[in-house]
């Protein structure tokens, strides 16, 4: 499956000036290994793979001196492979549980800038929060992989036609025909059930779209990330953590989706789950989404107490939701659950942005705002065809946007600067 941060790593390996290491976050399972593997393999001569967690063994390595040259040396007696500058990918794998490793790529950076490092972990976050490593401040490019994103998702089920058809209309704004927006609309479908984890993906194509399994597959990611709760927290962390995991499929079906400790627990609060969260943000299972004013910059009015969360992958939302091909085909469950609001969080924050919503005196609620071109962008999500919306209506009386974005299951469109945008043409905003 092509994943479309390799252009980012093609821009970073041809990077003339000022090479430093670079450091991929993303939850597990979301396909960071493969993606570097497949990266090496295509884009250099050879590469070396190290793994922190399987290879205990190289930890000694990074014991007193860690000089780059030092460390390659123990790396090519380690692996049998001649580390070429410029030419060989090194790739460190769950960085997380060596910190002198981490700490090493201040040096690569500093002294070695000819050799290509990569370094990942899936825990990386919690593990720089909790332990406050000695981070390479300034000294690594940073990159984040998500799940597959729609456009992804049709590139792994051949539908390149489709994507061109999609990329052209968004451009222009005119209205796809009926036979194309439907079929980019059942994909769309398609895609709220599976989610954009690479393995539940592959196993949906591989086995000629067959949905059946797809709950079994995302339960055993889920209870992967269960275990890590386990395994990387202390018992008593554990269960909050869980606790206000399990929540969430909770808490996006009210219809004031603002988080509320409340609903995790009966008496609950930011004093006692305050820290879960943060665990699960820092892991990259969740999306934080703060209110703000609307006011530039948007995080400086950020109100830190006020915010949603939604899981990072909507499959396993709908998973959670127990949303079964049944539902599908009647498509009504589709519209619950906040799995459209999960869905545009997960593609606006994989683009890159910040997101925020916004609050008028408990009246009216936007969305997501975003900051776009030195403007704050309102977007509102519409699971079906119904779009009236009395909240976009007060925001732009009040604000006055140059533009604002409504999503939904209508065509494109341009009117009343409101942009119509599909719920399958998301990832191009």
């Amino acid at each position: 499956m092509k994943r479309k941060i390799i252009q980012k790593l093609l821009k970073w390996k041809h990077e003339k000036n000022n090479r430093m290491p670079l450091l991929l976050y993303g939850a597990r399972q979301v396909g960071k290994t493969y993606t570097l593997k497949q990266f090496g393999n295509e884009y250099y001569r050879n590469s070396v793979y190290i793994n922190f967690e399987r290879m205990a063994e190289v930890h000694d390595f990074f014991v007193g001196d860690i000089d780059p040259q030092k460390i390659i040396r123990l790396l090519e007696s380690k692996t049998k492979t001649k580390i070429i500058p410029e030419e060989t990918l090194i790739i460190f794998d769950e960085i997380q549980s060596c910190e002198r490793a981490l700490t090493s790529l201040k040096y690569f950076a500093e002294e070695s800038a000819d050799y290509h490092v990569i370094a990942a972990g899936s825990l990386l976050g919690v593990a720089i929060n909790r332990n406050q490593y000695s981070f390479p401040v300034g000294k690594v490019y940073m990159e984040t992989l998500y799940p597959l994103d729609f456009e992804e998702f049709l590139m792994a089920n051949g539908e390149l036609i489709l994507i061109d058809m999609i990329n052209e209309h968004f451009k222009t704004f005119k209205q796809m025909s009926e036979v194309w927006h439907n079929k980019a609309m059942e994909l769309y479908r398609l895609y709220i059930l599976v989610g954009g984890m690479p393995a539940v993906v592959k196993h949906f194509i591989d086995n000629e779209k067959n949905l059946f399994e797809i709950p079994e597959l995302q339960g055993l990611i889920i209870n992967a990330y269960v275990n890590d709760m386990s395994k990387y927290a202390s018992a008593s962390d554990a269960i909050k953590i869980m606790a206000s995991y399990e929540s969430i499929p909770a808490q996006l079906a009210k219809d004031n989706k603002k988080f509320q400790y409340k609903v995790v627990k009966k008496g609950g609060s930011a004093s006692l789950f305050g820290d879960s969260l943060e665990w699960l943000i820092s892991s990259g299972v969740v999306i934080r989404c703060p209110k703000t004013q609307a006011l530039m910059p948007p995080s400086v009015y950020a109100d830190p107490s006020s915010f949603k969360i939604y899981m990072s992958d909507v499959g396993l939302l709908s998973y959670r939701n127990n949303i079964s091909i049944d539902n599908l085909l009647s498509e009504e469950r589709l519209f619950t659950g906040g799995l459209a609001e999960n869905y545009v969080a997960c593609h606006l924050k994989s683009n890159g942005y910040k997101i925020f919503y916004w609050e008028s005196e408990n009246m009216a609620e936007i969305d997501f705002l975003i900051q776009k071109d030195g403007k704050i962008i309102p977007i509102e999500t519409k699971a079906n065809l119904h779009t009236k919306s009395k909240s976009l209506n007060v925001y732009r009386e009040k604000h006055k946007p140059e533009y604002s974005i409504r999503i939904s299951a209508k065509n494109f469109g341009f009117a009343n600067e409101i942009k119509s945008i599909p719920l399958y043409a998301v990832h191009l905003i």
